[in-house]
């Protein structure tokens, strides 16, 4: 079982028009209102690949009461952690091209409602192969909430996969994740740095004991133990990318469990993050795409780069 922590969870609205245009009125296609935020992505794009997933999530409020139910309704097993606040909502407005994201900061938590997804993530770490630890900290969170959580799963001898930026990213860094996430503007943020295999050496540095850097429509870069690896996408895709690192973190939890290479992992994540820019909601993927894509990506070594004055 793959355990997915999503502490600032959303009721995603997502509204397809033909085209996306500023100060003018849109008239909406198709609307689309289910469960959301960057975990609740995570798993299902696990389901949908015959993964077993368990999500830890605070809900609270009429829009936490409806993610609950969007989740049992689509078979994914979740432990909801009651708070006072509301769940907040984002909204995706998305046409043939992009999309543009109008994301909610989240109700604040509590100190004894964090205890409570604390003790909750403890309750189901025997039991978990992997630990996702997905999205922004909601309001109320101490800037290393996430570091608590890794360590307690270093406690269980369970590794992590941390996609998170900012404070919260470069706060857990010294408990030792196992696999860190950033997208390359988040790398290069939380570093200084201005070249991506640089900044992902330095979060190695600073504790991560692998980086997998996004890089858009131009895959992934990892810096691992074994050295550095670069894997892009056969073919560029245009759709929808609010899903595609998402897609990407389930490729890397499910490598991570079953304990494969980086070779065959980076292309699984790379094929899967591309297949869901084709799907119109995040969370979902092309299939068919998938495979097409899996079969064609290829991981390559790249070599590391050079200790500044070597």
């Amino acid at each position: 079982m793959l355990l997915i922590v999503t502490p600032n969870p959303a009721l995603d609205l997502t509204y397809t028009v033909p085209r996306l245009r500023p100060h003018t009125t849109h008239r909406v296609a198709a609307v689309a209102a289910r469960a959301g935020g960057k975990g609740v992505n995570v798993a299902r794009v696990l389901a949908a690949l015959g993964r077993p997933t368990r999500l830890v999530l605070p809900l609270g409020g009429p829009d936490g009461t409806a993610v609950a139910a969007d989740l049992t309704a689509a078979g994914l097993p979740h432990l909801a952690v009651p708070i006072a606040g509301a769940t907040r909502r984002t909204v995706a407005v998305v046409d043939p091209a992009d999309a543009t994201l109008f994301n909610e900061p989240g109700p604040e938590l509590a100190a004894a409602e964090w205890r409570a997804v604390v003790a909750a993530v403890a309750g189901a770490l025997p039991g978990a192969g992997a630990l996702v630890l997905s999205g922004s900290l909601p309001p109320g969170c101490a800037d290393d909430a996430y570091a608590e959580l890794v360590a307690l799963a270093r406690t269980h001898r369970v590794p992590t996969v941390l996609d998170a930026d900012g404070p919260a990213l470069t706060a857990a860094l010294a408990a030792g994740p196992t696999v860190v996430k950033p997208n390359a503007a988040e790398l290069l943020a939380a570093t200084g740095s201005t070249d991506v295999a640089t900044a992902a050496e330095a979060l190695r540095g600073r504790g991560a004991d692998t980086v997998v850097a996004s890089l858009g429509p131009d895959g992934l870069y990892a810096a691992t133990p074994e050295g550095g690896w670069r894997c892009t996408p056969p073919v560029r895709v245009t759709g929808n990318p609010t899903g595609a690192g998402d897609a990407a973190v389930a490729a890397l939890a499910a490598g991570l469990q079953a304990g494969a290479a980086w070779p065959a992992v980076l292309p699984d994540a790379v094929a899967l993050s591309a297949a869901a820019v084709l799907a119109p909601q995040a969370g979902d993927f092309d299939r068919s795409a998938y495979l097409r894509f899996r079969s064609a990506a290829r991981a390559l070594p790249i070599p590391a780069p050079r200790p500044a004055g070597g």
